[in-house]
């Protein structure tokens, strides 16, 4: 049988022409063995949106560079408006991808504003999704992140 060959080919095919999910892609960065602090910031006020980046390039400084930081940025609520996809805040926001912090935004604040609105916003390319903002929050807790809430 020949159908071997063109089984392997067919799947080859598929994974070539796979689109890459952004927010798979930055999920796939290692950990990060020096660092000494992990910190989960939250925003959940998109008055906030400044402050919590201002936070992130911050302790990025203090404790001497991306590799000594463990920096997550959590959005829900008013907040997720940070991860838009025409935020003024893009090019910071890639500046920190770039430094090795991860974004995360809220699929259920997503979800209600869609309902609400209609339509759902388009995200950043940088954007993580997770169900639940706040259980993200919690869980990185537990595995010994700080909470911090600028």
């Amino acid at each position: 049988m020949h159908t071997r060959p063109s089984v392997i080919l067919g799947l080859a095919m598929v994974l070539v022409f796979l689109p890459i999910s952004p927010g798979w892609v930055q999920e796939s960065f290692e950990e990060k063995p020096f660092a000494e602090v992990r910190v989960v910031l939250q925003l959940s006020d998109q008055q906030r949106e400044s402050v919590v980046l201002d936070v992130a390039n911050n302790l990025i400084r203090h404790y001497g560079g991306p590799d000594f930081i463990d920096i997550e940025i959590v959005t829900f609520g008013p907040g997720v408006r940070l991860l838009y996809a025409d935020s003024p805040h893009a090019v910071r926001i890639a500046s920190l991808v770039d430094n090795g912090v991860r974004f995360y935004v809220c699929e259920n604040t997503l979800d209600t504003m869609e309902r609400d609105n209609g339509s759902r916003p388009e995200l950043s390319p940088h954007a993580i999704s997770v169900q639940a903002g706040v259980a993200h929050i919690i869980e990185k807790v537990e595995e010994g992140f700080t909470l911090v809430r600028p």
